[in-house]
């Protein structure tokens, strides 16, 4: 959901009742800010997943006195930080925003900065408080409301398909010839396109969680599939082979910059399994692999945006299975001809060209020598998505054993809250002085390189600590132990479960809504989600030691211990002498 909010917040008394007003025709000014507001979004894109892109702008007229957007996960919300920004002209100001504030549960920050929460409770809550909230679509009238409309759709397309279909959202990319080649009879590909249509490829790997090839283009280009920028998100790196017919040397086995998972069938070459996963390559095993499969686990994971750059041969049955919704088209301005030639979609199937599919919203760019086409196979989806509210899913559906599980993982969802990466500052001690950390996976990251007497590892600690999101300073951490892992803690191993617990137990202390909502959980089973993490999750296959879960059920026996003890100091009558 879009909207404009009004930030008359002073007084609040005046505007206690929401008073019918005629729809709102937004001035060339307001559709600047609003316009300006997804431009900010657009920022994060690949890195807030599976959060949307979110952005703020405050303004008194045509004065923008502050702005900003949602970096990453776990990281300060844009309405916060946009408040903190103008200090105190955000008193009256107008807050434009791409999309209704959101927040994980037990931190009501983002709400307080502007007064808020989630799907339709942010509005009513605003509104409550004596804030004129006007929202794209419903209060709003005209062409620039409608263009500021579609902007901030646009901005948050990953979103809206992922919440419709179920599915990350999936653009297929590749460069062809005007004769409809991706590369030569050989094989040879190097450069179908130039090299302004290249690093366009590289911005839109930049703003994907993950991006996919298939066992062709290892062996035959050894791609390295980053970003390639400075200080820039690169995606998960996913191989799809069955055969597992891969190479055992090849610069996707480099794991240092970002991680990389070999999708294959059961039992398909055990030994380069072992190989590639002593590399730090995750090895992921299904029954039969499909697209769909793939994709499927690409949503459990909270990916919102994937990237196929596979050829014709994986294309075709990704196409087949409905799971490409977008294509990029790069076509370079040459003819090379060959009938043995590879194109970039395989057999389809189709006899008779009325089965052609056809694309929506199909758009043209010219990128230097080269035309790149983009469309859509399938619509795209309105603002207002069939997803469940948080009330309706914060237990796993099923049985009544299953409903005593909770599950949490990702900061956005109902018991978002026990994630390390959710935004809430912890103020530990250490080597006699207290030091304020941003959230507890910046502190728990920190304390792999603590105590170490070296200056590389002295250095890696304050990296660590000033990162701006907890995403980051997970990358970071897990980035700096395993290129210089002789610079951990030498007991790091034995003590990493005690550090994590002593920052938790801080964490839930110094939040009382916190400690409420892990004491609310009452007796049931916590698990951690995570597909990636067997230690501190559950794993994919739900045989991961889910230690965090652990530690929170620890956490939450001596909070009832103490709330027992004080229950029994209140029942003792006083002596009254």
């Amino acid at each position: 959901m879009v909207l404009l909010t009004r930030m008359q917040t002073l007084p609040m008394h005046v505007f206690s009742q929401q008073q019918q007003r005629p729809p709102l025709s937004l001035s060339h000014v307001e559709s600047q800010h609003l316009l300006t507001a997804t431009h900010l979004a657009d920022a994060s894109a690949g890195i807030t997943a599976p959060h949307p892109n979110a952005a703020c702008v405050l303004a008194h007229g045509s004065r923008v006195v502050g702005d900003a957007f949602l970096y990453a996960e776990g990281g300060r919300s844009a309405e916060i930080q946009a408040v903190e920004r103008a200090r105190e002209h955000a008193t009256g100001s107008t807050a434009y925003l791409n999309l209704e504030p959101g927040d994980c549960h037990g931190d009501d920050s983002p709400i307080l900065a502007l007064k808020q929460h989630f799907r339709g409770k942010a509005i009513t809550a605003l509104r409550k408080a004596g804030i004129i909230v006007d929202v794209l679509g419903e209060d709003t009238v005209g062409d620039r409301a409608q263009e500021a409309l579609e902007a901030c759709q646009y901005v948050n397309i990953p979103l809206l398909y992922t919440a419709t279909h179920q599915l990350p959202f999936s653009v297929l990319k590749y460069a062809m010839t005007l004769d409809g080649k991706i590369a030569t009879s050989t094989g040879h590909s190097s450069w179908v396109s130039s090299k302004l249509s290249r690093q366009r490829v590289l911005e839109t790997r930049g703003r994907s969680n993950a991006v996919i090839v298939g066992g062709n283009t290892v062996r035959r280009d050894d791609p390295r599939l980053t970003a390639r920028q400075e200080n820039c998100h690169s995606p998960v790196r996913i191989v799809m082979s069955r055969g597992l017919d891969l190479p055992e040397e090849a610069n996707l086995w480099d794991v240092s910059i970002t991680p990389t998972i070999v999708m294959t069938q059961r039992g398909a070459r055990n030994d380069l399994q072992k190989k590639l996963a002593s590399k730090g390559v995750e090895i992921v095993e299904f029954d039969f692999l499909t697209p769909r499969d793939v994709m499927n686990y690409c949503y459990d994971c909270g990916f919102l945006s994937v990237l196929w750059e596979c050829g014709g041969t994986l294309s075709a049955p990704a196409i087949s299975a409905g799971v490409i919704h977008k294509v990029m088209a790069f076509v370079a301005p040459k003819i090379i001809g060959g009938v043995r030639a590879p194109s970039p979609v395989g057999e389809l199937g189709f006899l008779e060209m009325t089965q052609a599919l056809k694309l929506s919203n199909v758009s043209y760019e010219q990128v230097g020598p080269d035309l790149l086409i983009s469309g859509y196979l399938y619509p795209i989806p309105g603002m207002q998505v069939d997803a469940p509210m948080w009330e309706e899913a914060p237990y796993v559906t099923g049985s009544n054993d299953e409903k005593s599980v909770i599950y949490f993982h990702k900061t956005w969802g109902f018991f978002g809250a026990f994630s390390t990466f959710s935004p809430h500052p912890v103020s530990m001690e250490n080597d006699g002085k207290r030091i304020s950390w941003h959230s507890v996976e910046h502190y728990y990251q920190a304390q792999k390189f603590n105590g170490v007497k070296d200056r590389m590892a002295e250095k890696f600690a304050k990296d660590i600590q000033a990162a701006d999101c907890p995403e980051k300073a997970a990358w970071l951490g897990k980035n700096f132990a395993r290129q210089h892992p002789d610079l951990l803690q030498p007991d790091w191993q034995q003590r990493r479960t005690g550090i994590m617990y002593e920052a938790l137990a801080k964490k839930f202390s110094l939040y009382p809504d916190l400690r409420n909502l892990l004491l609310s959980t009452n007796s049931r089973l916590l698990v951690n989600s995570s597909p990636f993490d067997v230690y501190w999750g559950c794993g994919r296959n739900g045989m991961g030691l889910n230690q965090l879960g652990k530690l929170l059920m620890k956490l939450r026996a001596e909070f009832e211990a103490v709330e027992i003890v004080k229950l029994h100091k209140s029942s003792i009558p006083k002596y009254s002498g």
